[in-house]
């Protein structure tokens, strides 16, 4: 009678974890990973307790998942691992069961060192055994064991022979992940045909949903999204993502959808706003071990918003001993275009030079992020931006030129803008003889484009990382900007232009700086009256005018509200500046205070000195012409291409007839 008590209750207790196994299974078949995880988990602990060595390896492999390191938290981690060596130590090691037991170990042990040469030894013994189901699982883990730049090849194949097995094992989540891998493998070899695949893959989840499938695919979207320049879809759709990853018990919910933030607001100019976040992300234990592309968008942040201490520890950590050490994850194109930039920054020329080398032999493939959840278009541009920080112009002239080809063969606008900018100021620094209309060609056409797009362009990180030096050097004076320099004879306006640029975004009035330079010119000046305004000011300022309402119209059209009201004030200036100097009847009126001799004159000085360095370098001209603005106050704006009345295009209201609140205390040169 015991016995059959015994035996009675052995049967209820494989009944159990029966039912609970297949109900795991079946969640697993669907996507829904984390009530997967849940039910194998109750699953293992009562075969463990009724002692069915089968069931609990059943359950011990169906806790990891459809993915490598789906556990992140090192308790989780532990536990499957240890369940994992656990079951495997009471199956036949000769079964196919054991095979499936010790892929899931290798598997995860070369994931976490960014190896695998274990998990593809596991692989070809499990096609020696040729067992179905241990085949196609050994061929997925594979696969994402070996996402790295330089195995396209081979993930090709191992993704076609997992779709191959799908006919053999008839689990329809075989098919489906060697077709979402084939995917995935052919948008990170940039095949113009991956949205073909991505459309046959949608078409099979509409017929009958995976969640963990689908959350991909949807990830896969926001990428695209991203590409065709829809910068706010993007980023509503990287949010519904998100809530879409969560929903299927995915652990990279909150890892991508925090890349894609990042790549929408890179491309947005606003990536500093995410500082902070990023900060607090990197040391996230949600994050994949092998990812480490939030360390490089830390280095990028703190660089742009002037945090060097904190770009240099990120930087640092990514470089290692070496940087070739870093793991060659899914991820690491992606990081490796975020360390070029943060060097780019902070005018790092070893690790740039290091960079480029490990860099150069993926020039063609596109640097995206994990499983192509995030584009920052072509290594080719990376390859350039590195080719400047280590003063290679004629290669990156190169390189940004078959960027902004192969970012237009992606589709990625943004991308494809970026680079022709980038095109453009390498074309500007080599200066040849066709170079600067080339770059000014570029930079207009780049400049359009981006304003379509919402896009914010770089002039303020490559301004940061340049920076202009005016010096005294004996008898001459040395203008640097960036590596580019030389020495010219004295100007009076040299001299007022180190003032300007010892002090950037300082309004310095043009009676201080005369006061600095030495008196004032004598002669007729002093003697005949000065116009308020030139007749040259007068019908610039008037021909401004007329076009500043089709402008503003243009940009409330288009919903830009910041453009709108930046031409609206400028509007109101110009027509405050006209009143100021037009008398009765429209003619100009004048006045001869030292205020305005002072205007008259360090406005011709400037301009002499920016005229004689045109001479030496125009590339340091055009930047002064850009950035120096001139009149009653004048100013150094490093941050900005135009400037007032040296380009005839003023930028916000100030001028003749406004006197701004005094400041900090004027800074000499040098």
């Amino acid at each position: 009678m015991d016995g059959d008590r015994g035996s009675a209750r052995a049967a209820t207790g494989a009944c159990r974890h029966g039912d609970l196994l297949a109900q795991a299974q079946a969640h697993l078949a669907v996507g829904d990973l984390g009530a997967s995880r849940h039910s194998f988990d109750a699953a293992h602990r009562d075969a463990e307790q009724a002692g069915d060595a089968e069931a609990m390896a059943l359950a011990a492999l169906g806790l990891g998942g459809l993915w490598v390191h789906e556990h992140r938290s090192t308790a989780a981690e532990v536990m499957l691992e240890a369940r994992l060596r656990r079951t495997l130590s009471l199956v036949d090691p000769r079964s196919a069961l054991a095979l499936r037991l010790r892929a899931r170990l290798a598997a995860g042990a070369d994931y976490r060192t960014g190896t695998h040469e274990a998990t593809l030894a596991i692989l070809e013994e499990t096609r020696r055994c040729g067992e179905p189901v241990a085949l196609a699982e050994a061929l997925s883990l594979a696969h994402h064991c070996v996402l790295g730049p330089e195995h396209g090849a081979l993930r090709l194949a191992l993704a076609r022979e997992l779709i191959d097995q799908s006919t053999r094992t008839a689990r329809r989540t075989d098919l489906l992940m060697g077709l979402l891998w084939q995917t995935v493998d052919m948008f990170l070899l940039a095949d113009p045909h991956a949205e073909r695949r991505l459309v046959e893959l949608r078409d099979l989840l509409a017929a009958e949903d995976n969640l963990a499938v689908s959350f991909v695919v949807g990830a896969i979207g926001v990428m695209l999204s991203l590409r065709a320049g829809e910068l706010a879809v993007a980023e509503t759709r990287a949010a519904d993502c998100a809530v879409q990853g969560d929903a299927a018990g995915d652990a990279d919910a909150t890892g991508w959808y925090g890349g894609q933030l990042v790549a929408i607001r890179w491309y947005q100019g606003r990536l500093g706003e995410l500082l902070p976040a990023l900060a607090e992300q990197v040391n996230s234990p949600a994050l994949s071990a092998a990812d480490n592309s939030y360390f490089a968008a830390l280095a990028v942040a703190a660089a742009l918003r002037g945090e060097r201490r904190l770009a240099d520890g990120a930087l640092a950590r990514l470089r290692g001993r070496d940087l070739g050490d870093l793991p060659r994850s899914s991820s690491w194109l992606a990081t490796m275009y975020g360390i070029v930039e943060a060097a780019n920054l902070l005018d790092e020329v070893e690790l740039s030079e290091r960079a480029y080398e490990l860099l150069r032999p993926f020039a063609r493939l596109p640097m995206v992020s994990s499983l192509a959840v995030a584009c920052f278009g072509s290594t080719q541009h990376a390859l350039g931006v590195a080719s400047l920080t280590v003063r290679a112009v004629d290669r990156a002239v190169d390189h940004f030129a078959a960027a902004v080809h192969d970012n237009l063969a992606l589709g990625h606008w943004p991308a494809a803008v970026l680079s022709r900018w980038r095109h453009g100021q390498a074309l500007a620094l080599r200066a040849g003889p066709r170079d600067l209309a080339e770059a000014r060609h570029a930079r207009t056409r780049a400049e359009e484009d981006a304003a379509a797009l919402g896009m914010v362009l770089p002039s303020t990180r490559w301004a940061a990382a340049t920076g202009l030096t005016i010096h005294r050097d004996g008898p001459l004076w040395r203008v640097a900007l960036g590596y580019r320099a030389v020495l010219v004879e004295h100007r009076v306006g040299l001299r007022h232009l180190a003032v300007l640029c010892a002090n950037p975004g300082r309004e310095i009035t043009a009676v201080e700086l005369a006061a600095g330079a030495g008196p004032l010119p004598a002669g007729a000046s002093d003697r005949l009256p000065q116009p308020v305004l030139d007749a040259t000011a007068r019908q610039e300022y008037r021909q401004r005018l007329c076009r500043l309402p089709t402008d503003i119209d243009e940009h409330e059209r288009r919903g830009d509200a910041a453009r709108a009201a930046t031409a609206r004030s400028e509007y109101d200036w110009l027509r405050a500046e006209l009143a100021a100097g037009t008398a009765v009847g429209g003619r100009p009126r004048h006045f001869t205070d030292t205020t305005e001799r002072a205007r008259i004159a360090v406005g011709k000085a400037i301009r002499r000195a920016i005229d004689r360095l045109a001479e030496a370098d125009p590339i340091i001209a055009e930047h002064l012409r850009g950035t120096v603005r001139t009149g009653l106050h004048c100013s150094y704006h490093p941050h900005t291409e135009q400037g007032h009345e040296l380009s005839g295009w003023p930028r916000q209201p100030g001028g003749n007839g406004e006197q701004l609140s005094p400041g900090p205390r004027i800074r000499s040169p040098g």
